[in-house]
């Protein structure tokens, strides 16, 4: 494939490619996230990744745009943005944490599989986007291998055996596939057609990090806050994931819906996820992966690429 090619499939497919680069930084800074979580707890992953890529976009704003704070960007689109950032960033990450802990996180990643199948439900019904027959095909075939891949390796009888309340968890990944899926929807008419990205993604983390001192004070975590930002080897590898996911990441993924026809397309390359984190768990943690579940990886990503036909 030449130049003059590559660059007109760019333009055919710019929304899905940025879901798929978006993707790709995601993997990087779920890897990041899980490295500093141990260190540092979850709850000051939380709020210190947020609070980092809130001072970065700020001075990328006012490097390229000359504005700390995108003031420029109209009231109501604030309003939206900041309902989405809020649903996203910090009720939805709540809620998959705690299931996490409840259920697991293949479980909990297989009931988020139901979010893009709900967005493109309420992408047509509210956005009016229209799915063709190969993207329906492409959606189902990448689901599939994503489901596939979680649950290719059981969780354990002991596992299973110290849930407390299975069902709570279960209801809490449901609600949280809920609510990532109306914050995308948000996001989506939040941000309209010449803004920029990277602001519409500084006001969805700023409104996200605000719900977080009133969480802190209430679960007295603030003493976890000043261990993290005291140990130098977790903020390294905390403002790395920090650029790959909120900043980068989520910017693409902004970008994304802002130029792709269907949120669910958008959706659907953004839960691919749990595929791509597959060689890095073989590289880094030693992780064995059975036939059964590269299979499923190769799965997902034919249908990525039956989605950009």
């Amino acid at each position: 494939m030449g130049a003059s090619s590559l660059l007109e499939f760019y333009h055919r497919h710019p929304g899905e490619l940025a879901a798929v680069a978006m993707t790709c930084c995601a993997t990087f800074s779920v890897m990041a996230w899980t490295s500093t979580a141990r260190r540092i707890g979850v709850m000051a992953v939380g709020a210190l990744r947020l609070a980092a890529a809130s001072l970065i976009l700020a001075c990328w704003g006012w490097l390229a745009r000359g504005l700390w704070i995108p003031t420029d960007v109209g009231r109501q689109a604030w309003a939206i943005l900041a309902i989405s950032g809020v649903l996203g960033y910090f009720v939805c990450d709540i809620l998959v944490i705690k299931s996490f802990l409840v259920i697991g996180p293949r479980l909990t990643l297989l009931l988020q599989s139901i979010t893009p199948v709900l967005v493109a439900i309420l992408g047509y019904y509210y956005f009016e986007e229209s799915l063709g027959a190969v993207n329906l095909l492409g959606m189902a075939v990448t689901l599939a291998g994503i489901v596939w891949v979680i649950l290719e390796r059981p969780e354990s009888p002991k596992e299973i055996h110290h849930r407390k309340d299975f069902s709570s968890g279960v209801v809490m990944a449901i609600a949280a596939a809920v609510i990532g899926g109306l914050s995308t929807l948000l996001a989506k008419k939040g941000i309209g057609p010449g803004d920029d990205p990277l602001a519409a993604t500084q006001i969805r983390i700023l409104a996200a990090l605000l719900c977080y001192p009133p969480m802190l004070t209430l679960l007295r975590r603030w003493g976890q806050i000043g261990r993290g930002l005291r140990h130098a080897e977790a903020m390294k590898i905390l403002l790395f994931g920090t650029v790959l996911g909120p900043v980068l990441g989520m910017s693409l993924f902004m970008y994304a819906l802002q130029v792709c026809p269907s949120t669910g397309v958008v959706t659907t390359i953004a839960s691919a996820t749990p595929v791509l984190i597959m060689p890095l768990s073989i590289s880094i943690y030693k992780e064995k992966v059975s036939p059964r579940a590269a299979l499923g990886a190769m799965v997902s990503v034919v249908g990525v690429m039956l989605m950009m036909y």
